[in-house]
């Protein structure tokens, strides 16, 4: 585990090696959510994507604001734990179906995005508890590719979002 640790933060940009500063500072999740955005664009510019032969199961990330309101931020973080790791697997499935340059570009710097994301949250850590991969999320399948992108970016855009926004709270007096 350390090990992982240690190689992500020598090859992750330095804004995304501090996890204060990711919550701190609004503009880096802004960021963040204009590159998913600009990623969802660019796949859909792509020619001749495939339809997946074998689907991309991909989570169900949306929610409801009271619902989210009333989690903890453990609970929250290992919610969007999961949801990253279904869909790091899901990028990872669809990388070896894509064989078109432009998408199979987009879905690798989606991985390094999407990972990056799930990696900076494995460093959070509340209660003592570190995450284990035993979550089912609630998950569908998809055969475009483009969904991949849909997702990613709506949970950027909505859990990830709130989440910063909650954790700020705390982290940043």
């Amino acid at each position: 585990g350390l090990l992982l640790l240690t190689s992500f933060l020598l090859h992750v940009k330095e804004d995304r090696a501090s996890p204060t500063r990711l919550v701190c500072d609004n503009r880096l999740i802004q960021k963040y959510i204009m590159e998913a955005k600009d990623m969802e664009t660019r796949v859909g510019q792509c020619q001749a994507l495939p339809v997946l032969s074998c689907p991309a199961v991909l989570p169900l990330v949306d929610f409801t604001f009271q619902q989210w309101k009333s989690k903890l931020n453990e609970m929250k973080r290992r919610e969007i734990l999961c949801d990253l790791a279904l869909l790091v697997g899901a990028v990872a499935g669809a990388q070896g179906q894509v064989s078109e340059e432009c998408g199979a570009r987009q879905l690798s710097q989606l991985y390094r995005h999407a990972n990056s994301f799930f990696l900076l949250l494995q460093t959070f850590s509340w209660e003592g508890g570190h995450w284990e991969p035993s979550c089912s999320p609630h998950s569908m399948e998809q055969t475009h590719v483009t969904s991949i992108f849909l997702t990613y970016r709506q949970l950027v855009q909505g859990k990830l979002l709130f989440f910063f926004e909650d954790l700020a709270k705390v982290l940043c007096k």
